[in-house]
């Protein structure tokens, strides 16, 4: 259980470091246990650039906390379920970024974004020179129940991601390295292929 909290605050550590945590968005976790399903999440509300003892709580399969606390789990703690019950996966991540959510914004009529001949592409497994990665584009439902189903249609795999639309990704992997992995390559794409239509556009005119 310390070394699982010791793994998560070391990604939130690295993250804050990004900024990629504004205005206290995103939310982390890391499953502790499977028979029965408990997990780190990050507590609600704080300011996640800073570190402290109240950083995750404990809870269970169905996100309620495990453990006595005065400390609220994360709004979004059911797409972490989504992903714990539906795969066996260790670590999911959920940060808003400028650039995930310009993505999210530009290719929301697509349902998804595709990416090929990154060589970044490589972070994901997939080694075959013309690969192609693709990750799907939900809508941000406000009620989370139903973005939380809306989200668990499209978690299939032991590592993966999805963008909601304007409202962040979410990706998951094997352990907290393979999440974070994924992450950065996401968040490469993403901040690659603003930058290339940028260019694009002012060469054309």
């Amino acid at each position: 259980m310390e070394q699982r909290w010791r793994e998560l605050a070391e990604v939130k550590r690295e993250l804050a470091e990004r900024d990629w945590f504004p205005a206290t968005s995103g939310n982390l976790a890391i499953k502790t246990a499977s028979e029965p399903l408990t997990f780190y999440v990050t507590a609600s509300g704080k300011d996640k650039r800073k570190e402290s003892s109240e950083d995750f709580l404990l809870v269970d399969g169905s996100g309620q906390p495990a453990e006595e606390t005065a400390l609220k789990p994360s709004a979004e703690t059911q797409l972490h379920i989504e992903v714990y019950t539906r795969t066996n996966a260790g670590c999911s991540l959920h940060v808003h970024t400028v650039d995930n959510n310009v993505i999210s914004e530009l290719y929301a009529h697509e349902g998804q974004i595709t990416f090929t001949g990154q060589e970044i592409i490589k972070a994901f497994g997939l080694w075959d020179e013309d690969a192609s990665f693709t990750i799907p584009i939900i809508p941000n439902h406000a009620d989370i129940p139903e973005l939380a189903s809306v989200f668990g249609q499209h978690v299939h795999g032991d590592a993966g991601a999805v963008l909601i639309r304007n409202h962040g990704i979410t990706v998951w992997g094997r352990n907290a390295f393979e999440a974070k992995k994924y992450l950065e390559a996401c968040e490469f794409l993403f901040s690659y292929h603003l930058k290339l239509k940028q260019f694009s556009a002012l060469s054309i005119n």
